[in-house]
């Protein structure tokens, strides 16, 4: 297809070379022609290894390549809104990864942004477009679940690696912030309102100061969301959507695999055993180019974006409560 988005990347992160620049570039609406290291040679690595035309020494040469309309923003937490700010006012729509911020005070400042550059800004919850998210939501809501009334989330891998960028406090490291985002964002994307009140345990790393185990609950009234999420755990995600009427299981929630089917489990609960399981299989698809074709089919005015930046603020707010209950012991508002 002609006329598609080109795309530049700020960073070689690891999510950004191995994973989203392979799956923009196979998009129908997206293409990278550049990107950008604080590491020159790294850039020029990256570029040549994975066929960029364009190599920049710095962020800022790639903000004023008049050829980049859209950025994808990989770089470490503690950096999405200063430099996702900078992208905008450099008149370039931003797709920067999740978490965008490391406050909901902290997102809402990228209201404005958007607000007054007039670009898209979106955060990279690539799960939101993936079908078999598509389907648990069309089922939840069809009624054939009955009323949904609990969600269970597990979220967990292993990385004791001092060096890296999740175990330091500073950089917006931690499992709440990596990982346990997509529990709360799912969650929230099922039951389609906002938690009211939050419980929740921390336990922190005590050489590096992030926490390596949080589990939580979260009040939907009516409704409650259970869920755990690790980074010193075997490496496991599973999410359980369970109703009046049935429950649906998501065998591989987020990191879903672009070279094999997915498949999603639904059973009315007459079996125990599973004999009433229906398994519902969706073809191999990559959710990082459904994510940039979506985000590009926005930024051609062809669509609107998968969901607005509102809803980042949204999922900051619930993240913010449930690191104030883990210090308060006691149930916070969000």
């Amino acid at each position: 297809m002609t006329n598609k988005v080109r795309w530049g990347v700020l960073g070689v992160a690891r999510i950004a070379t191995q994973k989203v620049i392979p799956a923009t570039m196979r998009g129908e609406r997206s293409e990278v022609v550049a990107i950008a290291s604080r590491d020159a040679d790294k850039a020029r690595q990256a570029a040549q290894t994975l066929g960029i035309a364009r190599a920049y020494g710095s962020y800022e040469e790639l903000l004023k390549d008049p050829d980049v309309e859209a950025v994808y923003n990989p770089l470490p937490n503690h950096l999405h809104v200063d430099w996702t700010t900078r992208v905008a006012e450099a008149g370039k729509h931003v797709l920067c990864e999740k978490p965008i911020a490391m406050s909901a005070a902290e997102a809402e400042r990228l209201i404005h942004v958007r607000d007054s550059t007039g670009v898209h800004i979106q955060e990279a919850f690539m799960v939101r477009t993936h079908p078999q998210w598509i389907a648990a939501l069309e089922i939840a809501q069809s009624g054939r679940l009955g009323e949904v009334r609990a969600i269970s989330g597990f979220f967990s891998y292993f990385n004791e690696d001092p060096a890296n960028v999740r175990n330091i406090r500073d950089f917006g490291g931690g499992a709440l912030y990596d990982i346990g985002c997509y529990l709360i964002n799912t969650a929230r994307f099922i039951f389609a309102r906002e938690p009211q009140g939050v419980a929740a345990v921390v336990e922190r790393d005590p050489r590096f100061g992030v926490d390596a185990l949080t589990s939580f609950l979260l009040d939907f009234a009516p409704g409650q969301v259970t869920a755990l999420c690790s980074t010193q755990l075997v490496s496991s995600q599973r999410i359980l959507i369970f109703g009046t009427r049935g429950r649906l299981e998501i065998e591989i929630p987020v990191n879903a695999p672009p070279d094999r089917p997915c498949r999603i489990f639904v059973e009315d609960g007459s079996d125990l055993s599973g004999g009433s399981r229906q398994t519902i299989t969706f073809e191999a698809c990559d959710q990082y180019t459904i994510q940039a074709d979506r985000f590009s089919e926005a930024v051609r005015g062809d669509a609107s974006p998968a969901y607005p930046l509102e809803d980042s603020v949204r999922n900051m707010q619930v993240i913010d409560a449930v690191f104030r209950a883990a210090l308060s012991g006691r149930w916070e508002t969000v």
